[in-house]
Parts: C-alpha cells; structure tokens; sequence
C-alpha cells in the first residue's frame, strides 16, 4: 500500500486531530441504525453510517475521499462514531455493540493504527470490547493478508469483526476462506424477497451451514419484510437489520419496531 494515504506521519496524529475535520475539506456527521435480536427484541448493536451535515447521503461524502485523505477520514470516523454514540448513550444499554465501518486500504500498521480508536474509546468512556469493526466487500482488498493480519490486531485487542455486505462485491467465499471474522452481514441481495425465492434460500441455507461450522456470527442486512424475516429467523437467523426494524437516524439511536416480528 502507497504511503502516499498518509497526510502526516501516522504516529503523529491524535484523538483530537481526529476531531478536527476542517482538516479533511470537508465535514460530516453519523447516523445511526440498529442491528436487532429478534428473539430478545434488544439491539445487538448499532452501525455508525457516514453522513453530510445537512443529511447528505454516504455516497456523497465518500466521494470525496481520496489517496491524500483516505486515512484522515478513516481514523475520524473512528473518532465521530465512538464520541457521538457515548454521548447519545450508547454504553448505558447493556451488552449493546458499537459496529464502525472502516476501510482496509487506509491501514498501513494495525498496531499504529489503532492508536486514535483507543484514545477516543478512553476520552469518552467506551468499553472496547463493545466496538465491532467491519470491513466491506466493496471495497477492493488488495492484500487479503494484509486485512487478515488487522482482523487479528483487532481481535487481540478485544474488538469483534465483521465482514459487511458478504455476498456482494470482490471476494466473497475467498474472502471468507482466508480470515474468519467473528461476524457475517449477509448483504440485501441475499436476503431481499427470501421468502418467494427458492435459490436465495438455498445459498443462504448454506452460508448458515458454513456459518455453523465455523463459529461465526450471521447478521441478515436489508430486511423490510415481516415475510423476509420469518423466512430469516425459520433458517437460524436471529439477528437482522434493515427498514423493518428502524431507518437509520442522524445523531440518534433510533428504537427498534419489533412489534409482530
């Protein structure tokens, strides 16, 4: 990976530069939205989501990433999503997970890398072991040995992974066959209409299988659906996200509709 992410060297850079993000040209904020334990009811987690100050979409603000400020962007987010999440409460509600995407081409050390997430995670009070990492499938991993080896800095310090939007985008059983993260998200494609679609139950049945036998969690994405959700929870799924259950929020913790589900 080129150096060429970096703005500054990285070990310079501190939770409060994070925060600065008149730095970055431009600013942004994070929505919110909850991963859902169907059978409890309670929120597994909540993803933080990128978003503009006046409700631009995340498209919007990743268009503006590029090599000279990717890792800028990566480690504030980092510190956005932990700062805000504290302050809506967030560790108040017990065992609940703070989920973070993160972009694996803005990693140069994990070890170094870090440094600012532990910092904020101290600042504002979060428990480690309450933040989850994902990393998405959209995004082209260069070196799958470089993410594994972030995956296992990031287990070592006591943060769950997860590997977004699976069944989508580069890599997918690749992906999956050279790390093992703690947490699967089954992308919408999989799971939209899964309840009038023979094939899409099948391929799910079977990530469920490999899920099994690896010990890792599933998560269900793009669930809109009391039918999708039934057909979800009939093959072993229990915890899901999506319009169903909650709209992602700016600045807010949104509660969950699981009335009827």
């Amino acid at each position: 990976m080129s150096q060429t992410f970096f703005t500054q060297p990285f070990n310079a850079i501190s939770c409060n530069q994070c925060r600065d993000l008149e730095s970055l040209d431009f600013q942004f904020t994070m929505a919110f939205q909850p991963i859902i334990d169907i059978t409890s009811g309670q929120p597994y987690a909540y993803e933080a989501l990128v978003r503009g100050l006046n409700g631009e979409s995340a498209a919007h603000i990743l268009g503006q990433v590029n090599d000279g400020n990717r890792y800028r962007f990566d480690q504030a987010c980092r510190v956005k999503a932990i700062e805000l999440a504290a302050r809506l409460g967030l560790p108040d509600i017990p065992g609940c997970k703070l989920s973070i995407n993160f972009l694996p081409n803005a990693v140069y050390r994990a070890e170094t890398c870090i440094r600012a997430t532990l910092e904020a995670a101290r600042t504002f009070g979060f428990p480690l072991d309450r933040l989850m990492f994902e990393v998405t499938e959209g995004e082209r991993v260069e070196d799958p040995e470089h993410l594994k080896s972030i995956f296992q800095e990031y287990e070592r310090q006591g943060f769950t992974t997860a590997i977004d939007d699976f069944g989508s985008g580069y890599s997918g059983l690749n992906l999956l066959a050279t790390f093992q993260p703690n947490v699967l998200k089954l992308d919408m494609a999989l799971t939209r209409n899964i309840d009038r679609d023979p094939v899409r139950e099948a391929i799910v049945a079977g990530i469920v299988l490999v899920a099994q036998r690896l010990g890792i969690t599933l998560v269900a994405e793009g669930v809109e659906t009391r039918e999708e959700c039934k057909a979800l929870k009939v093959l072993g799924i229990k915890l899901m996200q999506g319009y169903l259950f909650a709209r992602p929020q700016v600045e807010c913790l949104p509660q969950a509709a699981t009335a009827g589900v």
